[in-house]
This record gives C-alpha cells, sequence and structure tokens, in this order.
C-alpha cells in the first residue's frame, strides 16, 4: 500500500467555492484556512503559514523576507490569487527556490469591462448625476447642465497595451474612437495593429490624449509614473482612469489637477493605500470617481481564479507543470 504525503497548505482568506471545492477533493494536502473574507493580521499569517508546503495568497497579503523565514524550509510553492505579483518579494523568493503560481488571462475581460463601465461613468458625469436626481438639482431639462465628454472622434491613450490594455482598445473601437496611443517598455507592432495604435512617449500620450486609461504593471519604472508633470500635459478637457495599481499614480499630485482644473475628471479602481480612507481629499470631488478596487469581481472571473490558484499550488506541490507559473 502506498502511503500519501500529506502536505500543508495555508490559504489566507476565504476564497470563491470552486478553489475552496479543488483544494478538499486534495487527499495529499491538509488544508488550512483564515476563515474571514477581512485581510488575515500579520502575527497570525506568520503562525499559519509557519512549516506550511504551499501558500495561498492575495495581493493584499505583503509576502516579504520576513514572512517566508516564518515559513521556514518547507515553502515550496505560493499561489496568489491575482495577475499581479507586485505583493511578493520575488527575488526572495527565487533564491529560495519558491515557485510561483498566478492568474492571468482568466481576469482580462472582467477588468476590460470594469474599465470601460468607469471611463463612461467618469466622462458622462453619472453619479452627480445620480445625486442631482436624489437632492431635488434636478429642476428641468437644461441644455448646458450635467453635460460631460464623449468618445466619438477622440484620441483614447493607454499606458500598457497588454491584455488587459488590448481588451480595453478592442471595447473602445466601436464608440467611434478616431485615434489610438499607447505607451510602454517597447513598442508592441503586431499587438497595436489591430487597433491602427501609435506607440509615443509617455508625456506626449498624456497632451494629445482625450481619454487617458492606465493599464500598466506596477513596476520600479511605472510607480509614481503619473504625477505632476504628466498631469500639466494632459488637456483641461481629459479624463484620466486608473485600472493598474494606486501606487503608479501621485495622488496628491491628481487632486491638486482636479481642484485647480487642470484636468476634467478622474476615475480610478486602485488606489493607496486600500481601502482609501473615508475623509482623503479626494473622496471630497465631484470630478472623481473611485470604486473598491472592483475590476475583476464578476462570479464567474473570481470562481475561475480561485481555480486556477488552487490547481497552480496543487500542481507546484506535487511537482507537476502549474497551469499558470510566474517564471522567476
Amino acid at each position: 500500500m502506498r502511503l500519501v504525503r500529506v502536505m500543508k497548505v495555508f490559504v489566507t482568506r476565504r476564497i470563491p467555492p470552486e478553489g475552496s471545492a479543488a483544494l478538499a477533493r486534495a487527499a495529499d494536502c491538509e488544508v488550512v484556512q483564515w476563515d474571514s473574507d477581512e485581510p488575515i493580521p500579520s502575527e497570525d499569517l506568520e503562525r499559519g503559514v509557519a512549516g506550511a508546503h504551499g501558500l495561498l495568497c492575495l495581493l493584499s497579503d505583503r509576502v516579504d523576507k520576513k514572512l517566508l523565514d516564518a515559513a521556514g524550509a518547507n515553502l515550496k510553492v505560493i499561489s496568489t490569487l491575482s495577475v499581479g505579483v507586485d505583493h511578493l518579494a520575488l527575488d526572495e523568493i527565487k533564491k529560495r527556490g519558491i515557485r510561483v503560481g498566478y492568474t492571468p488571462d482568466v481576469l482580462t475581460d472582467a477588468t476590460a469591462e470594469l474599465a470601460i463601465s468607469l471611463l463612461l461613468t467618469t466622462c458622462r458625469r453619472l453619479p452627480e448625476a445620480m445625486e442631482e436626481v436624489k437632492n431635488g438639482g434636478w429642476t428641468s431639462w437644461k441644455p448646458m447642465w450635467m453635460c460631460g465628454y464623449g468618445l466619438t472622434e477622440s484620441t483614447v491613450g493607454i499606458i500598457g497595451l497588454g491584455r488587459i490594455g488590448q481588451a480595453i482598445a478592442r471595447r473602445l473601437k466601436p464608440f467611434g474612437v478616431r485615434r489610438f496611443l499607447y505607451t510602454g517598455r517597447q513598442p508592441r507592432p503586431q499587438e497595436a495593429a489591430e487597433f491602427q495604435a501609435e506607440f509615443v512617449p509617455t508625456l506626449q500620450l498624456a497632451a494629445e490624449s482625450d481619454f487617458v486609461v492606465v493599464a500598466c504593471s506596477l513596476t520600479p519604472a511605472t510607480r509614481g509614473l503619473c504625477n505632476k508633470d504628466f498631469y500639466q500635459r494632459m488637456k483641461k478637457t481629459a479624463m484620466f482612469i486608473n485600472i493598474s495599481r494606486g501606487e503608479v499614480v501621485n495622488q496628491d499630485d491628481l487632486y491638486q489637477a482636479l481642484t485647480s482644473g487642470q484636468i476634467a475628471a478622474a476615475g480610478l479602481d486602485v488606489t493607496t493605500p486600500e481601502p482609501l480612507p473615508t475623509n482623503h481629499p479626494l473622496l471630497t470631488l465631484k470630478n472623481c470617481v473611485i470604486l473598491p478596487h472592483i475590476g475583476s469581481a464578476t462570479h464567474r472571473t473570481r470562481n475561475t481564479m480561485s481555480l486556477l490558484a488552487a490547481n497552480n499550488l496543487l500542481a507546484g506541490l506535487r511537482g507537476e507543470p502549474m497551469p499558470s507559473e510566474f517564471k522567476l
């Protein structure tokens, strides 16, 4: 009779049912889960991961040297329920020979849909309009009242023409966008051909775009990329949309740009920190729409993400190819 080696797996949060079910079926794993929808405190995370062979975490869990030391030498696989990996100390993880799984592709469509929703909500001033209905500000039809900006014949600049950036452009094209610009680490002529998108320097994109959509990864090169200089180059009628990571944006500079009329409006699905404090100055502005990082928040997408994260973890623990491994 063959003995099954039981490996400890620590899961840092309640996850959608398809992923939970896959882990529950794994006879070779003992699954320990932080049984809450809220983030696990760092002390509990360190205790929970001690001796674990596998860790399934979220983008809100900081996996740094201290946590890796607490985990110990057994830890062989980290699977994150996200496409972003900026919460992982990748150099330290690589040094220890730990494999990393992540969830690209499966959230592309949902995030692109949310980006379009946020862009339209912002440019057509929907939160303001809804509030006017509720507070009695809607008195009659007025020619100049609640006017926003439309996409027809516009120029859209996309920072980061990766999977999500392309999916956003693909959805915007039928709105009658006249011109697409993009910027990134290097030109992507094959991907850009579908939209006849032009590769331009970042500040040229800022200056010529009616709508700027940030869809890049957070890297040392993109951290703080959208700052005072960037906003000063933008048109006074331009919209700024961020669905990537909050740290790509200098929020103090964005606040000044919005209050001074340097740009028309902004829509953010990501902020620094998350959650954004309820007394944050950006929340006082009518021309700033802020969402609670819900880019991938559809039932289907989150279930698919959780199943992929579970399968990445189990494959890594068993020494098999992961469905989606982040190559270190």
